[in-house]
């Protein structure tokens, strides 16, 4: 339809890093990684970029890593473990058994994701641009960030859940008996995005190409959700 209208308008795509699937642990995957994305998510991502890149617009297709910040889903990873906190706290759990902690990734906030969009859409880049930080964090410290700004004081303790168990609830997934404590302990590998334990981007192109670099720190982001689930009724 825009390339019909013949509008002149420039297409800023975003898409994400799980059309990349998984990749090296310790590595920063650069935008000419060939794309093997690992679940239906990122296949049906990778279809929409490839369909950008081939319409002959004036396009851009930022590959966001993992977004957090104000307006992060209740039922994603960290939203599903802010509410479980939440609920925790109200029902006096001293204790938290959480899995699938080790994996890595890439955290960026949303706010700076609408930058690098404004930024794109001035910009003359074309192909696939990285948006990251450039730094994966273990999301485990994550957690801890997320009880500190919290201020819950119970114990954080994990339990080993290894990659490919999808059959069990995921982090704070609601049940209908059992403490907050006992939800958790069934949780399994937290991110079913088909990218495995590591993903970090490598984000010299945004920075280059577009002039953006993040700004706001993880801490600042964790705060946001939880404030967004200490105000949930």
């Amino acid at each position: 339809a825009l390339r019909r209208s013949g509008c002149g308008a420039r297409l800023v795509q975003v898409g994400c890093a799980s059309e990349y699937g998984p990749s090296q642990p310790g590595s920063s995957t650069a935008e000419d990684a060939v794309p093997r994305p690992g679940g239906p998510y990122g296949v049906s991502k990778l279809a929409a970029t490839e369909l950008v890149l081939g319409s002959g617009l004036d396009a851009v297709v930022l590959r966001v890593f993992s977004p957090v910040g104000p307006g992060t889903p209740a039922g994603s990873p960290l939203g599903r473990l802010a509410e479980a906190m939440r609920r925790a706290m109200q029902a006096g759990d001293g204790e938290l058994k959480l899995s699938g902690l080790g994996v890595q990734r890439d955290f960026v906030d949303v706010r700076d994701v609408a930058r690098a969009v404004h930024a794109a859409s001035l910009s003359a880049a074309q192909g696939v641009v990285n948006i990251g930080t450039g730094r994966a964090v273990r999301l485990r410290d994550a957690a801890a960030v997320l009880a500190r700004v919290a201020g819950y004081s119970g114990n954080l303790n994990e339990l080993d859940a290894p990659h490919g168990i999808p059959q069990r609830p995921m982090i704070g997934a609601p049940r209908t008996e059992g403490t907050i404590a006992d939800q958790l302990a069934s949780a399994p590998y937290p991110y079913p995005d088909g990218c495995g334990p590591w993903q970090q981007a490598d984000v010299r192109t945004a920075r280059d190409r577009l002039g953006w670099r993040p700004r706001i720190n993880l801490e600042e982001s964790l705060a946001d959700i939880w404030m967004e689930a200490a105000c949930r009724i």
